[in-house]
Formats: structure tokens, sequence, C-alpha cells
């Protein structure tokens, strides 16, 4: 069992378990079980947070600094934007960064299965449609839309695993 100090010094030591331990301390841990079902929902929130923030400001080239796995695909998205979605509350940005943070739970050695999770989590906030289907994705990386599926879901079960370690290590 580990004493505050040890909790403390585990979130500055930059490793994704530990940057999984200090979101859940800071937040609360989530009362239902930590399935995909759960991480899935979250991470589309996140991105249709991060697609309704304005494009300007420092907060916003902050964040896309923070999450460079799905830059471009956002800067993509807002080339072309003609409405404006509501802007998002702060609650909702402060769980959009703690959702984005859990790709981290995705090796470095896997940037192709960060990539796939970090492009379906972009849904946009007026259509509620997903930027990226299956097929265009498959598209884009050479593979079968059903290959795409199974390392989506490869991609969200590690993300699965590295919460359930940092509740553990939380509590």
């Amino acid at each position: 069992m580990m004493i505050q100090g040890q909790h403390r010094q585990a979130g500055r030591d930059g490793t994704a378990e530990a940057q999984m331990a200090a979101a859940l301390r800071r937040h609360g841990a989530h009362e239902g079980p930590l399935d995909a079902e759960y991480v899935v929902h979250r991470l589309e929130h996140a991105g249709r947070t991060l697609l309704a923030l304005p494009d300007t400001g420092p907060r916003l080239g902050y964040r896309l600094r923070a999450f460079e796995i799905i830059r471009p695909m956002v800067e993509a998205w807002g080339a072309d934007r003609r409405m404006r979605p509501p802007l998002p509350h702060p609650h909702d940005v402060t769980l959009m960064d703690e959702a984005f943070c859990w790709l981290a739970c995705i090796p470095q050695d896997r940037y192709v299965l960060r990539r796939i999770v970090g492009a379906r989590a972009l849904v946009s906030p007026l259509t509620d449609r997903h930027l990226y289907s299956w097929s265009r994705l498959g598209t884009v990386l050479g593979a079968d839309s059903r290959a795409i599926r199974r390392w989506h879901a490869t991609g969200v079960d590690m993300i699965v695993g590295g919460l359930a370690l940092a509740q553990r290590l939380a509590g």
C-alpha cells in the first residue's frame, strides 16, 4: 500500500500508470465498470469537446501540442467549418484533458493504434458523426476496415488495462 507522499511522487515521474493514478485522484474514480464502452464514450466526448473549442488562442495551441497524435486531423477539420458549435463547459474541457491522457496507456511502439483510437475519438459536435469512418481509416492506413476495428479494440483494451492498473494504484 502506498503512502500519500509516494502517490505525489508517482504523479511526477511521468509514467503512464502514474499519470492515470494522478488523474483518478484528481477527478475521482468512475463509479461504474471501467470497460471498453466507458472508455470509448469518454474518448468520443473528449473529441467533441476538442472540436468545439475555438480555433484560435493559446489554450487550443497548448492542447494540440499535448495531443500531438491527433493534431493534423483536428487542424484539417477546422479548415472548412462554417458553423460554430457552442463552447464547451470548463468541466468538459477538464474531462477532455483527462481522457486524451489515456492515450498514453498505449505504448509508443504501438503508434498506429494510438492514431486509430485518437482519430475515432474525433466526433463532430455539430453532426455527432465520426470524422474518420472505419473505411476511411482503412484507406489512409492501407488496411481492411475490419482490421482497423480490431486494432481500435486492441488500443481501447490497452487503455482499459492501464486505467484498471491506475485504479489499483490509487486505491
